[in-house]
């Protein structure tokens, strides 16, 4: 994946479902149309969430980056 510089960065790690998507969603709707958003998360089910209910609240997925303990998730706003 190439390098994404984040607009926001939201760190929910050690946050379970359904914590994660709500702070996600909260965030997004911060954000002006085309910022990115990176979401640090620990939860795996974190991962089918976001795939899942990405396009439901009109963002875009750009990819993910498993790092150290958490993985990544890179977000633009529509």
């Amino acid at each position: 994946m190439e390098a994404i510089t984040p607009d926001q960065v939201l760190d929910c790690r050690g946050l379970s479902c359904p914590m994660p998507m709500l702070k996600l969603k909260k965030a997004l709707s911060g954000l002006e149309s085309g910022q990115v958003l990176q979401m640090m998360g620990t939860d795996p089910g974190t991962r089918n969430d976001i795939e899942k209910g990405v396009k439901k609240i009109g963002s875009e997925l750009l990819g993910s980056k498993d790092e150290e303990g958490y993985t990544s998730y890179y977000l633009r706003k529509g």
